[in-house]
């Protein structure tokens, strides 16, 4: 650890403003930033943030600390380079760690190209640097997998073991990141209608803070979320984690891994001790009985012998179904008219030429939606028919948005 390093924040604080001001009375600024390399090595990212912001409140202006921050986010990029060797290749948490380097490689160079642009007095003077923004952010727009990953299926394991906190955090800490995002995009998307000197103060905001807490944040998840779960998952829990992780996908900069192309075996259902096991969970016959009472739209399956197997029996079902309608055949269920086009439907299904048939029609003022899909098993072939049905008229009325938050 740097023999000066302190527990005391104003203690670090101290030594950053030290050497803010030797960069301002002309030190060699390449001995300087050394000097601070070996300071925030022995620094947490918490401990960092709180320095600068401390310095900030007493007048130190933005711009001086963001010339110490390029050295701190260099040597952020150098340990996450590092702490790559806690797990294998094509192991999740070194996928994740691929993601982390790749994506704050993406924040610097948005930094670095607000340095390139910063002193142009408009947007024909930066046509060839607008290319490149325009490229990272949509990088950044394809890297909304990487935190579905974490919180889905990592966050989700870590749970079970009582790790609960960290989680939390994190999935807090990437809201901030999509809140910066989505300030960033809207700001990309708006451009054109604004002055170039808002453009650049914004777009400075938004790429500075972005890498500020991906270093931060990724150094957290590094250094201590990862190596937790390191210790507590089997490696059966984490070859689940993997074929996870594959299912939900990656982004488009994630480098290549190991065993991409490996056939992942789905779990038979089984029922054992008067639960059901799906593969995605298991359900009391009572559980299963009640999820599709509860349903928000009516189901009816068809089976392969075009008769009726099964339907839903919720509060408010829209066509009448009873328990004599088991075991009889489609074309009785619909009058004269329409059974050619079933009929059609369903040999369009069975032929692999429909994938999906959708109708609409008034009944007493409801907006009645009825979709009609093919069954199929893992192998593709046709085991019958699902028909959903549901009451959209409500739906129709919707508009914006209604967030939980």
């Amino acid at each position: 650890m740097h023999e000066k390093i302190s527990n005391s924040k104003d203690d670090n604080k101290e030594m950053m403003k030290s050497l803010i001001k030797k960069l301002h009375a002309g030190e060699n600024p390449d001995k300087v930033r050394e000097e601070f390399k070996d300071l925030i090595r022995g620094l947490s990212p918490l401990q960092i943030s709180v320095a600068e912001e401390q310095l900030i409140k007493e007048g130190m202006p933005a711009e001086e600390i963001h010339h110490m921050c390029d050295v701190h986010l260099a040597v952020m990029q150098e340990t996450i380079t590092e702490d790559m060797n806690l797990a294998p290749d094509g192991h999740p948490v070194n996928i994740l760690m691929q993601e982390h380097a790749i994506l704050l490689e993406y924040a610097n160079n948005l930094r670095n190209l607000y340095k390139d642009i910063k002193d142009k007095k408009s947007f024909g003077e930066i046509d060839t640097e607008m290319k490149k923004i325009i490229s990272i952010v949509d990088h950044f727009k394809a890297s909304e997998s990487h935190y579905l990953r974490e919180e889905n299926i990592l966050f989700s394991v870590l749970e079970k073991y009582g790790v609960t906190q960290p989680p939390k955090i994190m999935w807090m800490e990437h809201d901030r990141v999509r809140d910066i995002e989505k300030n960033l995009y809207s700001l990309m998307d708006n451009k054109e209608k604004i002055e170039y000197s808002d453009f650049l103060k914004q777009f400075h905001t938004y790429a500075h803070g972005l890498a500020e807490l991906l270093s931060s944040h990724f150094s957290k998840e590094n250094k201590v979320l990862y190596p937790t779960a390191m210790q507590l998952f089997s490696e059966s829990e984490w070859k689940d984690i993997r074929e996870q992780f594959d299912e939900v996908g990656y982004c488009c900069f994630t480098p290549e891994r190991p065993n991409d192309k490996k056939e992942q075996v789905k779990k038979e259902v089984a029922i054992k001790d008067g639960e059901v096991d799906l593969g995605t969970g298991k359900l009391s016959l009572e559980e299963l009985k009640m999820l599709f009472e509860h349903l928000p739209f009516d189901i009816t399956f068809v089976g392969i012998d075009d008769t009726v197997k099964f339907y839903s029996e919720g509060p408010d079902r829209i066509f009448v179904r009873t328990p004599s309608v088991i075991g009889r055949l489609v074309e009785n269920c619909h009058p004269n008219k329409s059974v050619d086009r079933v009929l059609e439907i369903i040999e369009g299904f069975k032929n692999n030429t429909l994938d999906k048939a959708e109708f609409w029609l008034k009944i007493n003022e409801m907006m009645i939606f009825i979709r009609y899909f093919p069954v199929r098993n893992k192998k593709g072939e046709y085991i019958g028919v699902l028909e959903v049905t549901q009451n959209v008229t409500e739906i129709q009325k919707l508009e914006g948005e209604k967030r939980l938050l």
